[in-house]
């Protein structure tokens, strides 16, 4: 059961995330967008560190790291594609590009709810592997979480809903990450080592996330100073796993 618990305290964490909005209400648009930069940096590094120093190993430690799991990998990164296509949702990280689309709003929590159910699923296989790896991704789903959670915000006010009708709809949209931890414990009931075949979706969904979204726009900023910041950013993140597989 103590997986389960962290698991359940790890989602618990990630879908109170989804309050971070209300703290931008009073943030200047300029620090806010700076600030999502840095966070935008460091989540890339994290989740890229996460794959490549947790999961992976992990994985080519403890099974057979072969043709089927790299298909597995594919899956994830083609799984998060079509959520993404299917739902016409791109994480965006400046308020300001969101058009006041009532229906945009209501997309984007479907999406953002299965999202989150994947996490949920996610964490809990990573804390059934092992308590390093669990803490690992559940940081970086965190870090990524944040700057998500903010652009969501955005996209429900700017889409007619009132801020607090939006922190409470995202906030409800959140939870589902706590089912995905039930559904995990229920598919893992019928499916032996279910745990070693959501990492590699894990692993294909973090790429995914940290390739096609978030340093696409880390590019949207190219001056020195900000390459630089950039680049101190995701080296920061990586270091972050670093430490975590060092003291693990």
């Amino acid at each position: 059961m103590t997986p389960i618990l962290y698991s359940t305290i790890a989602v618990t964490i990630v879908s109170t995330i989804s309050l971070v909005g209300i703290f931008t209400l009073s943030l200047q648009e300029k620090i806010l967008n700076k600030a999502l930069k840095t966070m935008v940096a460091f989540a890339t590094g994290a989740l890229l560190g996460d794959v490549f120093i947790h999961i992976l190993p992990e994985i080519a430690e403890k099974s057979k790291f072969n043709a089927q799991t790299s298909a597995e990998i594919l899956i994830g990164i083609i799984l998060f594609f079509l959520l993404e296509k299917f739902i016409h949702w791109h994480h965006c990280h400046h308020p300001e590009r969101h058009h006041k689309i009532q229906p945009v709003a209501w997309l984007n929590l479907i999406g953002d709810g299965f999202h989150n159910l994947l996490d949920g699923m996610m964490i809990t296989a990573s804390f059934l592997i092992g308590l390093p790896i669990g803490i690992s991704t559940s940081l970086a789903v965190i870090l990524h979480e944040i700057p998500q959670e903010i652009g969501d915000f955005a996209i429900l006010v700017h889409s007619g809903l009132k801020p607090s009708k939006a922190l409470l709809v995202n906030f409800l949209s959140a939870l589902t990450s706590l089912l995905g931890i039930g559904l995990f414990l229920i598919i893992g009931e019928y499916i032996n080592n279910f745990s070693f075949i959501m990492l590699p979706l894990t692993a294909g969904g973090f790429i995914y996330i940290a390739g096609s979204d978030l340093i696409p726009e880390l590019h949207k900023h190219s001056s020195t100073k900000d390459s630089i910041l950039q680049l101190i950013g995701i080296i920061c993140g990586i270091l972050i796993m670093v430490y975590l597989k060092i003291i693990g």
